[in-house]
């Protein structure tokens, strides 16, 4: 099973960074996965416009995601929250890789987590980037996680220093395993 996992943050020293490294650990414990860790950057693309979607088609950055997408079966992406809400990078990928005909998105079965300096950890940003995947018609996992004061939940080798938090996520991405397996079917 290929899983696509990446930080929706272009900050190299990003808290989502982290915690997907600590997810990144996790599922590469996981016999039959086959993990995917991509770098955002990979992503890069214009806001979106259909008439430059018209004119020269989806551009390289988007065909990469919308590839990398086709060839998982479930995709994991911790999302940092700007401003109470979804980050703009991430909206515009989702928006260009809905523009593929068939989208990727629909059906897929995707994980989201994130983490902020904030009490809420990212919480608010992750409902709200609930909506779009939904609307495409992929298979957003019920459980979410977030990290709140992200600042002092690392330690210097990017671990989660809290035992709990980590036993959560590890919980969390094996049941979101057995949620792409039930999806999937027999093999």
């Amino acid at each position: 099973m290929k899983i696509l996992a990446f930080a929706a943050s272009l900050r190299a020293a990003s808290f989502n960074r982290k915690l997907i490294g600590q997810a990144a650990n996790i599922l590469r414990s996981v016999p039959d996965v086959d993990l995917d860790l991509a770098d955002f950057r990979e992503f890069e693309m214009p806001m979106y416009d259909g008439d430059l979607e018209s004119r020269e088609g989806i551009p390289a950055g988007g065909l990469e995601l919308i590839r990398r997408t086709q060839s998982a079966d479930g995709v994991v992406i911790s999302t940092p929250e700007y401003n109470g809400s979804i980050p703009g990078t991430l909206k515009n990928a989702i928006d260009w890789a809905s523009r593929a005909e068939p989208t990727p998105l629909e059906g897929k079965p995707i994980l989201l987590i994130g983490a902020s300096p904030g009490g809420l950890g990212a919480v608010r940003s992750l409902w709200h980037t609930r909506v779009p995947f939904e609307v495409i018609g992929a298979h957003v996992y019920p459980e979410m996680m977030g990290v709140p004061r992200a600042h002092q939940a690392f330690d210097d080798n990017g671990n989660l220093g809290d035992p709990n938090q980590l036993s959560r996520l590890q919980g969390l991405l094996f049941s979101y395993i057995d949620f792409v397996r039930k999806l999937r079917g027999p093999s």
